[in-house]
């Protein structure tokens, strides 16, 4: 591994660290303030175990980002979502809509 790549590795584990450690910050509000949440970060990893051929899916993926089953966390950390950050979702997604159209 070259010390770029070295750097991003550790930069992202330091990440699922972090929001390992903030259980309590839900994934519709990281959704609203950065665009991204945890099943984002879910994907881009099985994306880049595919570019990688590293045999991975979907659950594996989200365990390895949530650091425990995708199904206990969303048991035990997981809030409904209140009406506005509905709305500020809502809204968000809307004008992120016409930004792109």
């Amino acid at each position: 591994m070259n010390p770029q790549t070295e750097l991003e590795a550790a930069a992202f584990r330091s990440l699922v660290k972090h929001l390992d450690s903030r259980k309590d910050v839900q994934n519709i509000d990281l959704m609203i303030l950065a665009g991204f949440c945890r099943n984002c970060m879910s994907k881009w990893l099985l994306a880049a175990a595919d570019e990688q051929s590293v045999a991975m899916n979907y659950d594996e993926a989200r365990e390895h980002i949530y650091c425990m089953p995708y199904g206990e966390w969303k048991e035990h950390h997981q809030l409904p979502a209140t009406e506005e950050q509905i709305k500020t979702f809502s809204a968000m997604e809307k004008a992120k809509e016409i930004v792109n159209s």
